[in-house]
């Protein structure tokens, strides 16, 4: 193991790494964000309201 260590400077290895890994978390975050179910800090959204009418539709009249 100590002879990967070798080829790779251990420093820029771990920044990379370490770099990587926020990117990643950053958009794992802003992906649950986006969702209803899991933005945390605007809530769940209300669901969008159908209207639905309970009156008869109009038929148009033939008479002329």
């Amino acid at each position: 193991m100590w002879r990967l260590w070798l080829l790779f400077d251990p420093r820029r290895a771990l920044i990379g790494l370490f770099t990587f890994l926020f990117v990643l978390a950053l958009v794992i975050h802003f992906i649950l964000l986006s969702t209803n179910r899991f933005n945390w800090l605007d809530g769940p959204r209300p669901a969008a309201v159908t209207a639905t009418s309970s009156a008869p539709a109009a038929t148009p009249s033939t008479s002329q």
